[in-house]
């Protein structure tokens, strides 16, 4: 089972969500998004299985700025503006098996094995 999570090590609800894939035996994929930002094909991927806005981190002060949090706002500018500012992707984003969630709270994570 292949298990991905992006990651930012800084952020202590992603480490918890790593924390929590490990405890049950899952040893993931770990993609640091900020030194190795998902391709905009990865972020059209992972938005299928989960919606654009889930893969937003709305309470980013870029986000409001650039008026992604508006609900008039396109996936696609969504997902393009991630893929330009990469601090703009929610973390973590876990994709596995069964889909693609925020872990947020951190055992959100267990709900794609």
């Amino acid at each position: 089972m292949t298990v991905t999570i992006y990651h930012n090590t800084k952020c202590s609800t992603s480490r918890a969500a790593l924390a929590v894939l490990r405890d049950k035996g899952v040893e993931p994929v770990v993609v640091e998004y900020l030194k190795t930002p998902p391709s905009r094909a990865d972020l059209g991927r992972l938005a299928k299985a989960a919606g654009a806005r889930e893969l937003l981190r709305a309470k980013e002060p870029l986000a409001k700025e650039l008026g992604l949090t508006d609900p008039k706002a396109s996936d696609t500018r969504i997902l393009d503006a991630i893929a330009a500012n990469p601090v703009l992707l929610n973390r973590p984003i876990v994709a596995g098996p069964r889909g693609v969630v925020a872990a947020r709270p951190p055992e959100r994570a267990l709900e794609i094995l």
